[in-house]
């Protein structure tokens, strides 16, 4: 004998496409239904007591949200049909308890008479207002479904490649119908067709753990390339040529999947600890780490305001937080309004590689970011959209887009293959040299040499004039200025120097050692 107890999911639309009635109730012409039923044994063999609820989703109140029905009725296993009533129809019958519904349920079989429906409707602890109007349309309306409940051909193939070949399907096919109680009254609104499918919740639920624990294991990968990122930058030349607006974004991503997972457990009460524990990290990686490497490097470019004292200091860093969570709550905005180009709007958001390329070509920046840093995050980033939009057996029954994963593995790996180019080949290898020497099209800052003065030193030595001994004052040996000697190197100050020595000097501070000028990047 065939158990209907379970989830189904479906579409429902007016028959004929007129949705015109008397007891205008929905506002569009089709939609989704979900039904949540629950069956069992009565003492008449072949006859199911059925209980359960009908969520009629796109068919709305004006008002008041979804249409959401208690129902009742039993299930006829030899003719596979399925009759419900709205549960107020039968309240007197309810009160005598479940054990006389089990062994006498025959006033469930006639239910279907002009009778019925017409006694005091109960509270099912939902909104008032919402609840009166459904007990008004159970006054006036007799709310009836009449339906097929059959075993579903399995698709072996299919359902083995999904995993859901375990469990028994179930379809449902029939009507919703509401005809007055007085027949010269006719329809409370047309019959809407019904077409539903069982779901199998258990393997639902067994996904969503699945991709709850994936993205816990991406958000500590995170962290640790962040980590990884922060010690190869520790120090203040080295957090200044990191790019702000890639870190905030990337923080901005962070915080719109701690919301996302947070409102999924509060949804989907049972699943709360797993989507919590995902939102959880999260939350750490937002909060805790790349907002304090933000702040990290917002102060290495304010070296002097930042030793103005208390009150300045505190007023730049109330601007910084003020635009990152303005953009923040203005993305929420953004999405709300553009929800149906959710897709395009990622795009957008995996674009953070971008601010990066462009600071490290307008600063001539040497090497900001580690390696293991730009591949670690491009692909951990790329897992989730992959999921969602690529994996034919995502528990968010999203349908796959091949083509459009594609293309966002394409612009964010070639954003990580630029870094690595300027990383591994200089910041501006990628550059045409004519574009750089050409000074009608000032598109670059002129880069600084650190070999300038070589040049005129060895003019000296050529014209047979004494140059004075220059020392290294990093390491306070003897400077060798001749031409054929690439170790000296002379900032914009006319300070000389090894070009060891102020190499690395420089990666711990971009200030001349003898005079504290700011010095260019190389």
């Amino acid at each position: 004998m065939l158990n209907i107890s379970g989830t189904y999911k479906g579409t429902w639309s007016h028959r004929n496409g007129n949705f015109s009635s008397k007891f205008p109730v929905f506002q569009k012409s089709s939609g989704n239904i979900v039904f949540e039923l629950t069956s069992s044994l009565t003492d008449i063999r072949g006859v199911h007591y059925v209980q359960g609820e009908v969520v009629l989703r796109d068919g709305v109140y004006i008002s008041d949200g979804d249409l959401q029905m208690k129902m009742e009725g039993v299930y006829v296993w030899p003719f596979r049909q399925l009759r419900m009533v709205l549960s107020s129809a039968v309240d007197s019958e309810m009160n005598r308890g479940e054990v006389f519904i089990r062994s006498s349920p025959y006033h469930l079989l006639g239910m279907f008479s002009s009778q019925v429906a017409q006694d005091t409707p109960r509270n099912y602890h939902r909104s008032k207002r919402k609840t009166s109007r459904i007990m008004e349309m159970g006054k006036m309306c007799k709310i009836q479904l009449v339906t097929q409940v059959s075993p579903r051909v399995p698709d072996y193939k299919r359902e083995f490649a999904k995993g859901e070949h375990e469990r028994q399907f179930c379809e449902m096919r029939g009507l919703v119908e509401g005809p007055s109680m007085h027949e010269d009254q006719g329809e409370c609104f047309s019959p809407l067709v019904v077409n539903a499918t069982s779901v199998n919740v258990e393997l639902y639920y067994n996904k969503a753990v699945n991709y709850t624990l994936m993205v816990t294991f991406i958000s500590f990968l995170q962290v640790l390339f962040l980590i990884r990122q922060m010690e190869h930058s520790n120090t203040q030349s080295g957090a200044a040529k990191v790019s702000l607006m890639m870190i905030g974004q990337q923080a901005i991503m962070d915080a719109y999947l701690c919301l996302l997972h947070l409102t999924a457990g509060i949804l989907v009460e049972s699943l709360f600890n797993t989507f919590a524990t995902a939102a959880f990290f999260k939350f750490v990686v937002f909060s805790i780490f790349e907002m304090r490497y933000l702040l990290a490097i917002w102060k290495s470019r304010r070296p002097v305001s930042s030793g103005e004292g208390w009150e300045t200091m505190r007023r730049e860093l109330s601007v910084l937080y003020s635009r990152f969570y303005g953009f923040l709550l203005s993305g929420i905005l953004i999405i709300y309004e553009l929800h149906s180009m959710l897709r395009y709007i990622l795009f957008l958001f995996y674009s953070f590689w971008i601010p990066q390329i462009v600071a490290n070509v307008v600063r001539d920046s040497r090497k900001p970011l580690h390696p293991h840093y730009i591949v670690g995050i491009t692909l951990t980033r790329l897992a989730i959209p992959l999921y969602a939009f690529a994996c034919p057996n995502n528990f968010m029954r999203i349908e796959p887009n091949l083509g459009w994963c594609l293309g966002l593995t394409t612009f964010l790996g070639a954003q990580a293959a630029i870094l690595l180019l300027q990383h591994f080949c200089g910041a501006r290898c990628f550059i045409p040299r004519q574009l750089l020497l050409d000074d009608c099209v000032q598109l670059l800052p002129e880069k600084y040499s650190y070999f300038r003065r070589v040049i005129r030193a060895n003019e000296h030595i050529e014209r047979g004039e004494e140059c004075t001994p220059i020392d290294c004052v990093i390491c306070m040996a003897a400077v060798d200025v001749s031409q054929r000697c690439n170790d000296c190197m002379v900032t914009p100050c006319d300070h000389f120097f090894h070009t060891g020595c102020l190499q690395r000097w420089m990666d711990i501070k971009m200030e001349c050692p003898t005079c504290r000028r700011p010095l260019p990047p190389m």
